[in-house]
């Protein structure tokens, strides 16, 4: 029985493991870049909250629908790369600022093929997950 227990306590410990809330919102951020750079519009939309607001009211989430859409459609090869997520956590909320590179193989919605983007999100836990709630975004200079 006490060689059992230190692998039983092993077990409990890994069992009882989560990720961290900020791992989990970086998790998340990179998951939507994974599948936007897949173009798998449904699994960018799975991480976005049913109020999403984008740029102060200039996108809803059936406009952001739309616009991936048209994005995806237009873009033979999409990439993006994520820079580094800084996140605050304020209970069920929290706030995640990164930096964005996106690039565009058929040159077709980005002139130069590329674009950097600031962006500043809002996340709430909802269901157990981490949803976006907003989020505004700038290219950079």
């Amino acid at each position: 029985m006490r060689r059992g227990l230190p692998i039983l306590l092993s077990l409990f410990a890994a069992a009882c493991a989560h990720t961290p809330d900020a791992d989990a919102i970086r998790h998340a951020i990179q998951s939507i870049a994974d599948a936007a750079q897949a173009q798998q519009r449904a699994s960018v939309l799975a991480h976005v909250a049913d109020d999403f607001i984008g740029n102060d009211g200039e996108l809803d989430r059936a406009g952001l629908e739309q616009l991936l859409r048209a994005r995806l459609l237009a873009g033979r090869s999409i990439g993006v790369t994520i820079g580094t997520v800084e996140v605050e956590l304020d209970g069920d909320r929290a706030t995640a600022r990164f930096e964005a590179t996106v690039t565009d193989g058929s040159g077709r919605w980005l002139p130069d093929r590329r674009a950097v983007l600031q962006f500043v999100t809002g996340w709430r836990r909802q269901d157990r997950e981490w949803r976006c709630y907003n989020a505004k975004w700038s290219e950079t200079r």
